[in-house]
């Protein structure tokens, strides 16, 4: 009997799957459950415009992620910390702090999605990478002026 996977059912197949198993296990455990759905012509046509819809969306989500990631490259964040001699910081510029600036700036950005293998320690400019969406990713430049 084919079926529609309506969720994840370990060993078997994974949501918006179409499979074939057996009769006895489709009627007893899947559909009784509502975990998956008889295969026939109706639910099929659900399952794709399902499946369309989530394609659209995810487009769209690729589409703003770029819009996002364009304003993100043509602005600099301008941070203003305590210095010592040679430019070297008392303490350091983090990841939650240009967050907090970008969000001051009314760009929205969350503190774990900014990439920094360590804190940035001395005056200047720094390139950070920041992950907008899995498949984009953006440079923003940190200015970090003396106070």
């Amino acid at each position: 009997m084919k079926v529609i996977f309506l969720k994840d059912v370990k060993g078997k197949g994974k949501k918006g799957e179409v499979k074939n198993v057996s009769e006895g296990y489709a009627r007893n455990y899947l559909l009784k459950n509502n975990l998956a759905v008889e295969a026939n012509k109706g639910n099929m046509k659900t399952l794709e415009k399902k499946q369309e819809s989530a394609e659209r969306q995810a487009e769209e989500e690729l589409n703003e992620a770029q819009a996002f990631k364009e304003k993100l490259e043509d602005m600099t964040v301008e941070l203003k910390a305590k210095a010592g001699e040679g430019g070297r910081l008392f303490g350091a510029v983090t990841n939650k702090q240009i967050a907090e600036r970008l969000k001051k700036m009314n760009m929205k950005v969350d503190k774990r999605k900014i990439e920094m293998d360590e804190p940035i320690r001395s005056l200047g400019y720094t390139n950070v990478t920041i992950k907008v969406h899995p498949k984009v990713t953006a440079t923003l430049k940190v200015h970090v002026a003396e106070e």
